[in-house]
C-alpha cells in the first residue's frame, strides 16, 4: 500500500488548464474540483461536486471529498481518499465492483433527480417552505392540536 500523501488546496474560480501536482483546486462558482491523479500518472481528476456525485467539507484550514475517487477509465485504475488533504489508498476494484457502482451511482442519480423533478412539478419544491402569506407552513402536531380542541 502507498503511503499517506500531503496535498494543497486552492479556491479558485476556474480550473487552470495547467494542474500542479499535489494541488486540489476548488471551483465553488462551477461546483467542481480537479486534480492530478495521486498515483502520479498526470491524467487529471475532475470531481463535480453535487448531491449525487462528490461533496466537499472545508475546515477552514483543510478540504476532504466524499465518495472515495476511482479512476476507473484510466490505466492506473487508482483508487483512493482524500482526507484532510491527505491522500488515503484504499483497495483497487475488480471490474465487477466497478461495474455494481457504476449501476449504482445511475441509479442514485435517477432516484434523486427524479424526486426534484416530481416536487417542481407538483410545487412541493424546498422553495416552497412558506405559506403565500410568507409565513411558515403550520406543523403537523399544530394542526392535530387544532384537531383535537
Amino acid at each position: 500500500m502507498k503511503s499517506k500523501m500531503l496535498l494543497t488546496h486552492e479556491f479558485v474560480e476556474y480550473i487552470s488548464e495547467q494542474l500542479r501536482d499535489k494541488t486540489i483546486y476548488v471551483s465553488m462558482a462551477y461546483a467542481t474540483v480537479a486534480h492530478k491523479c495521486c498515483c502520479g500518472c498526470g491524467n487529471e481528476v475532475v470531481t463535480p461536486l453535487s448531491p449525487t456525485d462528490w461533496k466537499l467539507t472545508f475546515d477552514g484550514e483543510s478540504i476532504s471529498l466524499h465518495p472515495s475517487i476511482g479512476n476507473w477509465s484510466f490505466p492506473c485504475q487508482s483508487h483512493y481518499w482524500i482526507k484532510h488533504n491527505r491522500v488515503k489508498w484504499s483497495l483497487r476494484w475488480s471490474q465487477e465492483e466497478i461495474r455494481d457502482g457504476r449501476v449504482h451511482d445511475s441509479f442514485a442519480k435517477r432516484m434523486h433527480y427524479d424526486s426534484v423533478h416530481a416536487a417542481t412539478a407538483y410545487g412541493t419544491g424546498s422553495n416552497d417552505e412558506e405559506s403565500q402569506e410568507g409565513k411558515p407552513k403550520e406543523s403537523l402536531w399544530k394542526k392535530l392540536k387544532k384537531w383535537l380542541s
